[in-house]
């Protein structure tokens, strides 16, 4: 896994568009979209990065987040 990412969860973050997307995406009513996003960073099967994002999988989800601004952009289901 990668430690850059984990060493920078306190700087994880999203902007409202950002909850309302991963909330959408992934049939959520979890109501701190940024903590819940945390632990599965914390917990993923897989962290990547490719280019400017991570992507963390993790329980058939996939977040990605901006390498550099640490900003959860947005999530998807794993098909």
């Amino acid at each position: 896994m990668n430690n850059e990412l984990l060493s920078n969860l306190n700087k994880i973050h999203t902007t409202d568009f950002g909850v309302l997307r991963i909330k959408k995406n992934l049939g959520l009513d979890t109501p701190d979209i940024v903590a819940w996003c945390k632990q599965k960073i914390k917990t993923a099967d897989k962290i990547t990065g490719k280019g400017k994002n991570w992507y963390v999988y993790a329980d058939n989800a996939v977040l990605t987040v901006n390498a550099y601004t640490f900003t959860i952009i947005t999530a998807h289901k794993i098909k």
